[in-house]
């Protein structure tokens, strides 16, 4: 079940690899309660969620005691699945609809995932600050930067400087220019070789 990421990332811990096994599973039931992950791809969550996930740690490894929040985690992507893979950095994930929070924490919570706090919230309301901001595709880059940029502290806690890294697929030029930042754009195909990742991308701004 879990070959895709082991393919990937084959040095994996064997409480990471019970970790990951689990959510399987876990998802499995969650989402036949409350449809956080869409079932015509239910069957492919490995592949388009879990490692579509971790193509952010193939631009930035997070360093031990890293703030990283996950804004619109939804079910938990990609902050467990990164959660799994850095199990020394602290990761907030939050949403403004409970009931995915509550899938998100519950699986969390199955899986043995003690690094990651899960608020049913909007980014906005938070006073906290954090060192990095992960996401996937939840609004436009503008929006984005305005939600997380006074929230985000300037440093290094990981192998890039602190900032923002967010999982997009298709033409970005457009809107990464309106946001008036430099953005780096790493193809997720020059990792994964999976047919499903040749349009997507991870695209970085430092703080």
């Amino acid at each position: 079940m879990i070959d895709c990421i082991l393919k990937y990332f084959p040095d994996l811990t064997p409480r990471q690899k019970q970790q990951f096994e689990a959510l399987g599973p876990l998802y499995a039931d969650w989402n036949a309660k409350i449809n956080v992950v869409s079932r015509k791809d239910f069957d492919q969550l490995y592949v388009r969620h879990v490692l579509h996930s971790l193509a952010i740690a193939r631009v930035c490894r997070f360093d031990a005691g890293a703030r990283i929040v996950d804004v619109g985690c939804g079910g938990g992507f990609p902050s467990i699945p990164l959660a799994i893979l850095f199990p020394e950095a602290r990761f907030t994930a939050v949403d403004s609809i409970a009931k995915k929070t509550r899938v998100a924490s519950a699986v969390a919570e199955g899986a043995g995932i003690d690094n990651i706090e899960v608020i049913n919230a909007r980014v906005e309301q938070l006073d906290k600050r954090f060192d990095y901001a992960v996401s996937r595709a939840v609004t436009d880059m503008s929006t984005f930067v305005k939600w997380v940029w006074p929230r985000l502290e300037k440093g290094e806690h990981g192998s890039l400087p602190d900032g923002i890294l967010y999982l997009k697929g298709g033409d970005l030029a457009e809107e990464l220019a309106l946001t008036r930042k430099h953005w780096d754009i790493y193809p997720i195909s020059d990792f994964f070789d999976e047919e499903f990742f040749e349009t997507k991308k991870v695209v970085y701004t430092p703080r």
